[in-house]
């Protein structure tokens, strides 16, 4: 079984379908399954019955393999990976049935994005000394992501060689490798400008192609794009809790508010559905509502 699970994490990297994170999610997720079949001493797939999926879906849903009970959202991704899973095998003619097709995902309502105020953003921004080299890259990644509402995967694979200063627009390498261009705001040309002048040429080694780079010369890690952003956020003193999707969230609704159209932002964030897109428009309407009830003559 373990071979198979090798072949097709290969085959998911060969069709890059899925982001980095989707691709360890499902790794996670099959491997659990398959300690689950050796746990109840099953070595044959085509054993598998659906009888067999309902017991692990009880098993999933009891928490018993983890430290507690997994949200709807995990368990239906738990599901999805094993479908895919099984999928796979069915196509290389290894199964000739799917005893997952049966089984229904759970409904996941979906939680409307944290975002944070154009007067937030602002602060968060201002923490920033640009006259110091280590913060005027901390900045100019921070207000990247924000300017063109990018995924954090997104803004550490850019290059320099992706970015037309002149032109304003940088091209984006999205989920399923799928490229698209984004357009940006001359305060951002002012200071990615300056950062490549000032910190980019200093650090950055001569083979490094990375736009944004650490000390040592290499391309920086989303993780340490998270210390950044955690550490702002702390000395601007905002209460919410503050991570790179949410500058992502916050460029969606904030040009939602000033009038963009739904379709446009789509496009910008490098949706494959519009109804992906379409949580934003609950979000600027219950911040609509927000102001009526707190604002309006009539609100008693």
């Amino acid at each position: 079984m373990r071979d198979y699970l090798d072949s097709y994490l290969d085959h998911l990297k060969e069709t890059r379908s899925g982001s980095d994170n989707t691709y360890k999610a499902y790794k996670r997720d099959i491997e659990r399954f398959l300690d689950y079949l050796k746990k109840e001493g099953i070595s044959d797939l085509d054993a598998i019955g659906k009888e067999d999926m309902y017991n692990y879906v009880e098993y999933l849903r009891s928490g018993q393999n983890t430290k507690g009970l997994i949200s709807d959202a995990t368990f239906a991704r738990s599901l999805s990976a094993i479908r895919s899973f099984f999928r796979y095998l069915n196509q290389i003619e290894v199964l000739k049935v799917n005893p997952v097709s049966s089984l229904k995902s759970a409904k996941v309502k979906r939680k409307l994005p944290d975002v944070l105020t154009f007067d937030q953003i602002e602060r968060l921004f201002s923490v920033f000394s640009l006259d110091k080299p280590a913060d005027l890259r901390d900045r100019a990644i921070l207000e990247t992501i924000y300017a063109c509402g990018l995924r954090v995967s997104e803004c550490t694979g850019i290059d320099v060689a992706d970015i037309d200063l002149d032109g304003m627009i940088i091209k984006v390498l999205g989920k399923g490798n799928k490229e698209r261009i984004v357009p940006f705001y001359p305060r951002l040309r002012d200071l990615l400008r300056r950062y490549i002048i000032e910190y980019q040429t200093v650090y950055a080694k001569r083979e490094e192609k990375a736009l944004f780079v650490s000390l040592k010369g290499k391309r920086i890690t989303a993780r340490s794009v998270e210390n950044i952003l955690d550490k702002a956020s702390a000395k601007a003193g905002l209460a919410v809790n503050v991570h790179p999707h949410t500058l992502r969230h916050s460029f969606a609704t904030h040009l939602l508010d000033n009038g963009a159209d739904l379709r446009v932002v789509q496009e910008l964030l490098g949706h494959e559905n519009l109804s992906t897109t379409q949580l934003y428009t609950h979000l600027t309407i219950d911040r609509l509502k927000s102001v009526v009830a707190k604002a309006h003559p009539h609100k008693k």
